[in-house]
């Protein structure tokens, strides 16, 4: 089992536990009232989302894509000084966002296929981390609700793929906590069998040379995106991976903000 963290745990602490488990839980990060809110404003979004077009999305789930078009809740999560502080311990100095997603599992939805989410790239394993995901639970996560599903350790296989076998931890914890996880690990949403929702935001960061899952640049209106701070328009790709990928006309993209 992976160390349960409370609000006051460093950056070397959580990259420790995710090198050796693949992923970590820090708890009530975010204050009662702050998960609050962020909960009502994505449940604002979620009336009209719709759901889930196929099993992996799941169909009886509601994802928020291009987050951060449409709310400012997750403005100061994203680059929250414990985040930014372990992405820099895993993934280096060049990450941007990739999939933001708020992701809300209703009642009778079932479990998610385990699996890994750097598998989009074409890189053999064993690889250096290119994914690192952040989740924020604003309901609490139980076993009951669907809680998310992981396999401790798998981060490190070569050739593996879990099965019926495998042992599966439940990553439970109360609304307001966050869970990180890097890329290479097995996981998967868990089965609802509550007579509620249970609402949470995945923010996944990827390496800074690799295309990002969703496309920022054209999914966030550039007017919107000069209302930012800068630390957030670089996640959204308004920046350069050393020494030049990502230039815009030989010049750093943020130049076409301030025009």
């Amino acid at each position: 089992m992976p160390a349960r963290m409370n609000a006051q745990a460093t950056a070397d602490e959580v990259a420790a536990s995710l090198k050796s488990d693949g992923y970590a839980i820090v708890e009530h990060l975010l204050s009662p009232a702050e998960a609050a809110e962020k909960r009502a404003e994505l449940t604002r979004i979620l009336a009209e989302t719709p759901e889930g077009r196929n099993d992996f999305e799941g169909f009886k789930t509601r994802r928020i894509y291009a987050l951060f078009a449409k709310t400012r809740a997750f403005d100061e999560p994203a680059t929250h000084p414990l985040i930014l502080g372990v992405l820099d311990r895993v993934l280096g100095p060049s990450y941007q966002l990739s999939a933001p997603v708020g992701i809300e599992i209703h009642p009778g939805e079932t479990a998610q296929v385990l699996h890994t989410d750097d598998g989009i790239y074409p890189i053999a394993r064993p690889h250096q981390e290119l994914v690192l995901n952040i989740m924020w639970p604003l309901d609490d996560f139980t076993e009951e609700n669907g809680a998310t599903r992981v396999v401790p350790g798998s981060h490190l296989w070569t050739d593996r793929r879990p099965d019926e076998s495998t042992p599966v931890e439940l990553a439970t914890m109360p609304a307001g906590s966050v869970m990180f996880f890097v890329g290479s690990v097995f996981h998967g949403g868990g089965a609802n069998n509550s007579s509620k929702p249970r609402l949470g935001t995945i923010i996944e960061y990827v390496s800074g040379w690799l295309r990002p899952q969703e496309n920022h640049i054209l999914a966030v209106p550039r007017e919107m995106v000069k209302t930012l701070t800068p630390r957030l328009q670089e996640l959204l790709g308004y920046n350069i991976h050393p020494p030049f990928v990502g230039n815009v006309d030989g010049r750093h993209p943020r130049k076409m903000l301030e025009e």
